[in-house]
């Protein structure tokens, strides 16, 4: 049941919202969040409304069929205006602009590059990037491919698939040396990814280009699947190891608010941050 004092799940509106509309999405909210539906009783409950206001909500959204009565059933449903809605957002949101802000935010926390990687044939590929301010800059450009066993996107991207995915994409694309610290062992790799697992973090130290780190942490879609890996990079005097526990704590901030922002959750077991502001953790 919603708590009512909680504006954002209950009927009731917050500072600045029109009541009326608050308490239809409160009851559309609570009908998407159902297995199946919802009688008159349960919708009221579950949204803190008088069964009269609900039903006079659930009679009005039916009109405009955004909810639809089960009459065998006796259940309240989701209807298909509701579904044109959600899938109007779907055909729109692309993660790489969604995430540019987040990016430039974290470039101007960090005063490093921030960079968005997408996974392509068995490389990741730099969708966009905000560059530090600084002389030295990133490697990589926008459109720039990089194997995935070489940098910290491609090695994030890694932990979230299946063991013999990743096996698969490692045997397929080889794993040629690009530093004298490249993980260039299917083993050695398969260690690493554990240890990504664990923190929900994967760092390339200098494994693609000498002198340069990176740490990276994966966005999700609404099934937990990775869609996108964020980044940021720069020169190992600046991110040093001391620096790098920050860095991790605002790049998974950062990365957990584009998650929710795309309307994604982290999979079951995944180390994902809270998506609080990553500010005051730098």
């Amino acid at each position: 049941m919603a708590e009512r004092g909680d504006a954002a799940q209950s009927g009731q509106a917050g500072p600045g919202q029109v009541r009326a509309i608050a308490r239809a999405l409160a009851v559309l909210r609570a009908l998407a969040a159902s297995n199946g539906g919802l009688t008159l009783s349960e919708t009221a409950e579950e949204t803190g409304l008088a069964p009269s206001t609900a039903h006079r909500i659930l009679t009005t959204l039916e009109s405009e069929r955004f909810v639809r009565y089960d009459s065998t059933l006796g259940l309240w449903q989701v209807g298909v205006a509701a579904f044109s809605v959600g899938g109007a957002f779907a055909r729109n949101r692309e993660v790489v602009s969604l995430a540019r802000p987040f990016l430039r935010r974290l470039s101007e926390l960090s005063g490093e590059t921030a960079n968005i990687y997408v996974e392509s044939g068995g490389e990741v590929v730099c969708m966009a990037q905000m560059e530090s301010r600084h002389t030295m800059r990133a490697i990589t450009q926008v459109g720039g491919r990089v194997r995935m066993h070489w940098s910290a996107a491609g090695k994030v991207l890694l932990a979230t698939m299946e063991d013999a995915e990743i096996r698969r994409i490692l045997d397929r694309q080889g794993m040629p040396r690009a530093t004298p610290r490249t993980i260039t062992s299917p083993e050695a790799m398969m260690r690493e990814i554990a240890a990504i697992r664990r923190s929900g973090f994967a760092r390339d130290d200098e494994e693609y280009a000498e002198g340069l780190r990176c740490i990276a942490a994966p966005v999700f879609d609404e099934n937990g699947r990775a869609v996108a890996a964020v980044s940021v990079s720069g020169p190992t005097q600046r991110i040093t190891r001391e620096r790098i526990p920050a860095l991790e704590s605002s790049l998974g901030e950062l990365a957990a608010m584009i998650t929710r922002e795309y309307g994604g959750t982290a999979p079951r077991g995944w180390q994902q941050r809270s998506g609080r502001d990553p500010a005051a953790l730098l």
